[in-house]
């Protein structure tokens, strides 16, 4: 039975060529992500470790509350004193006093440069030799005054600056200039993946992040043969505060970076096998209606090997050893793709500035086993049904000298089992629609899955009426030909289904995708046009605010119509916490469009609120209500509601006065400023506002439409790379469709043979299977996009109640892109199939068996 195995798989290798096709493709899906998280980890780490090199223990000082420091130094208890009473203990050889803060680059064209929150500042600490052993020159030198830094070498480059330039950068205070004299090397993943590095003298670093003598970390280097958990613990005892200092040992410090970037790379490697796991999962009807086509075709062979004395068991072994060595070898062509899309995906997001940092390629253990084990299984699994029907001929069939098709099997069971599944789904689904929490995303998740399943069990029944609908239109179009091409598709409800299903999945995704992202672009467009009248907004990319005497020096612009500052902080008033905006309300009316419920904005006088229509509610509050609101500084104050707007999301939870909410703040600084001008953005104006807060790269000085790109970039990036990952499902259905014509024509030899003899052109036959690869393409395109707009309306009602802007709004357009590109599908499936049909020569097809 083996070599019977082997040799059907060698027989009929065209046929099974597509069914490799798809399988070694979701398999490189799976080897490919597997290769690149090994890699890119062993990378992350290899860096992380370099930068932890001689790191025996760790000593951090945790900052301490000051209310005295407008420019946003903090306070720590390392000092001095601290690194003398370390290095005097047994077993250190050496201790670095590191000092680390933010500073954000201008670039020569005054854009800031690097992602905000990862622009470090460090001190440079030289040895006797002049130079940094963490931070080795690359050129220059090191700075050594307070009017110079250095860079690293990325960082420079990115900002266009060279050693001798002038560089422009901010800390929390003013904007600073020194002289850049050395560029340095790092393989800091922070620093690779879209930060910047900044190194200062250490006089300097302390007086712009800390006060004179104070250091963030000592940094202590063991001498050789020292237990570093022994020395560990001796330093723990002279630092016993554990408020105020943190001790590590090295190796718990590099474990705990371990686990910290195996986290963040959890997260993109759980993504692209997700992807990885629908591709596959397409490939499922694929294999399986293969198998299923191959076994009818061979029905008198197998029924003879049962005549002859074999078993039902050994039928089942033998179609699976074909699908083990079919899912082996593309298993096998599978691993090495998927190396090339490891070393593909690596460098697509380096183009887009992901910073990953260079490492050698790693082919783990891991990766090998499960991307063969994956595509075997899969392709055993998909084959064991059609091994069972294989099983179950009957041996008096082989004395048949008659040519006629098995009798149909019931669909019956099939179809209860689908309807109930659907019905839990859809019932599912209906339910989160009127759900009004984000925590019951997994039951949204959950009916989501149930329904499509539900739907690809039930879709030979659907493919009745589907298919029949789609073929009117090539029935009036092409007549008797496109008739046939219907009636072909309806011929075997459940080979249709499975066709069309493949197709079905990865458009009932990418309809969903693009519905929720279409409508989100849409409330966050409602948002920046008809809530805020604004022309810009103000604010800083760290959030670490802003001195109010700017928001003054900017109302003085010329063209200023109002400016409107932004300062909150959070309250809780009973069950119901909320965010204080505290504002001019004098200004805030012409900022914003506020639409009052009860009051009015002239009612909220100094000390009293205006809170939103939802916490209104939530809180049972009107106007006149008196609640007591408890500060984040812990002082508790008597609240008077004096009106109530409909939701605003520029307004926020409510608002009041400057002075209310400054009174509960450590310092007087605003975390926005919106400004509305007399004639509009314009260039002019956008850096006359960026100068009057002082030019400094912390400032983000925002048009509404700047404001709506930013809002929306991320959207339209996921959308983006949804589409990308699910199209590796589409072109997996793609080569479902032509191998599904393919054995199709092979099993209709006889019959095309019979269509050329009564009068049918080659060109008819060529026209016949293209409509028929049309109609189903077209089935599965109705019932995918039928489902995404199902799923994604019951899942935008359950965002709407977190988001009000929120509404399911049809994007018509990418829907007949969506219809067409089906379409297209059919069409291209159908070139091969088609004409091999029409090369058939009449006479030996009609004396086809």
């Amino acid at each position: 039975m083996f070599r019977t195995a082997v040799r059907n798989l060698f027989a009929h290798k065209t046929r099974l060529m597509m069914t490799v096709l798809a399988v070694l493709l979701g398999v490189a899906f799976v080897s490919g992500t597997l290769v690149f998280s090994d890699t890119v980890g062993n990378a992350l780490k290899n860096a992380s470790a370099k930068n932890l090199d001689g790191v025996a223990v760790s000593v951090q000082g945790m900052p301490v509350e000051v209310t005295d420091t407008p420019d946003g130094r903090h306070t720590t208890r390392l000092t001095d004193k601290s690194a003398e009473q370390v290095r005097a203990l047994p077993g250190v050889s050496a201790v670095r006093t590191d000092i680390a803060g933010t500073a954000v680059i201008a670039g020569k064209d005054g854009e800031p440069v690097g992602d905000a929150w990862q622009n470090r500042a460090v001190n440079y600490q030289p040895g006797e030799d002049g130079k940094d052993s963490r931070y080795p020159l690359a050129a220059g030198r090191g700075p050594s005054g307070a009017g110079e830094l250095a860079l690293a070498e990325d960082t420079a480059r990115r900002a266009g600056y060279r050693i001798g330039d002038s560089v422009r950068f901010a800390t929390n205070g003013p904007v600073l200039t020194k002289k850049l004299v050395g560029l340095i090397s790092t393989d800091d993943p922070q620093v690779t993946a879209g930060g910047s590095l900044t190194l200062l003298d250490t006089a300097t670093a302390q007086r712009l992040y800390l006060h004179p003598g104070q250091y963030d970390e000592l940094v202590v280097a063991a001498a050789p043969g020292t237990d570093q958990q022994a020395l560990t613990d001796r330093i723990k005892k002279l630092m016993p505060s554990e408020e105020d200092f943190t001790v590590t040992s090295g190796e718990q410090l590099a474990a705990e970076q371990s686990d910290r970037l195996a986290e963040q790379n959890r997260a993109l490697t759980t993504t692209l096998l997700t992807f990885a796991g629908i591709a596959l999962f397409v490939g499922v009807f694929i294999i399986a209606n293969t198998f299923t086509m191959l076994i009818s075709q061979r029905t008198r062979e197998i029924a003879l090997l049962r005549a002859v004395g074999a078993s039902r068991r050994q039928v089942v072994r033998s179609v699976l050893i074909e699908a083990t060595v079919l899912g082996l070898i593309a298993s096998v062509i599978g691993l090495a793709l998927g190396v090339g899309i490891a070393l593909g995906i690596r460098a697509v997001l380096n183009a887009n500035d992901a910073g990953l940092p260079d490492g050698p390629l790693v082919i783990g253990p891991v990766a090998v086993l499960a991307s063969l084990a994956t595509g075997v299984v899969v392709t055993v699994l998909a084959a064991w049904l059609p091994s069972r029907k294989a099983a179950k001929i009957a041996p008096v069939e082989a004395l048949s000298t008659v040519d006629t098709q098995p009798a149909p099997r019931s669909l019956v069971l099939r179809n209860i089992v689908g309807a109930v599944i659907t019905g839990i789904g859809v019932a599912l689904m209906i339910w989160v629609s009127t759900l009004t929490s984000s925590d019951d995303l997994p039951i949204a998740m959950g009916g989501s899955a149930l329904t499509m399943v539900g739907v690809i069990i039930l879709a030979p029944l659907l493919s009745r009426p589907l298919v029949a609908l789609c073929g009117l239109a090539t029935t009036r179009l092409f007549g008797t030909v496109g008739k046939l091409a219907k009636e072909n598709a309806l011929r075997n409800p459940r080979r249709t289904a499975a066709t069309g299903s493949a197709l079905m999945i990865g458009l009932t995704l990418i309809t969903g995708m693009t519905v929720t992202g279409y409508s989100a672009q849409a409330a966050i467009d409602q948002l920046t046009e008809t809530q805020m009248t604004a022309d810009y907004q103000v604010s800083t990319s760290t959030s670490s605010g802003m001195d109010p005497k700017l928001s003054a020096k900017a109302a003085q612009v010329p063209g200023v119509e109002a400016i409107a500052p932004q300062r909150g902080t959070g309250v809780v008033a009973g069950s119901r916490a909320f965010y204080l905006n505290g504002t001019d309300l004098a200004a805030i009316g012409k900022v914003t469009r506020l639409t009052f419920v009860q009051g009015s904005l002239d009612a909220v006088r100094p000390g009293d609120i205006a809170v939103s229509e939802s916490v209104a509610k939530e809180g049972g509050w009107h106007t006149g209500s008196v609640v007591s609101g408890r500060f984040f500084d812990e002082k508790s104050e008597r609240l008077k509601i004096a009106a109530v707007y409909r939701n605003n999301d520029v307004a926020g939870d409510a608002i009041s006065d400057m002075a209310a909410v400054a009174a509960h703040m450590p310092r007087a600084q605003d975390d926005k400023v919106l400004v509305k001008t007399a004639g509009g953005p314009s260039d002019e104006m956008a850096a006359q506002l960026r100068h009057a807060f002082g030019d400094s790269p912390l400032m983000k000085v925002q048009s509404r439409e700047e404001l709506r790109k930013e809002a929306s970039g991320p959207i339209g990036m996921l959308v983006n790379i949804v589409y990308g990952l699910l199209g590796m499902a589409i072109v997996i259905a793609v080569v479902g469709v032509i191998n599904t014509l393919a054995m199709s024509v092979f099993e209709r030899t006889r019959e095309i043979g019979m269509l050329r003899a009564i009068g049918l052109a080659r060109t008819g036959i060529k026209q016949m299977v293209r409509l028929e690869s049309v109609v189903i393409s077209l089935f599965g395109a109705v019932l995918g996009i039928g489902v995404g707009l199902f799923l994604s309306w019951a899942g935008g009602s359950l965002l709407s109640s977190e988001w009000e802007p929120y509404t399911t709004l049809l994007p018509w357009g990418r829907l007949a892109l969506f219809a067409g590109i089906a379409l297209a599908v059919g069409l291209l499936a159908a070139l091969w199939p088609a004409r091999r049909a029409a090369k058939l020569n009449m006479l030996q097809a009609i004396g086809s068996q």
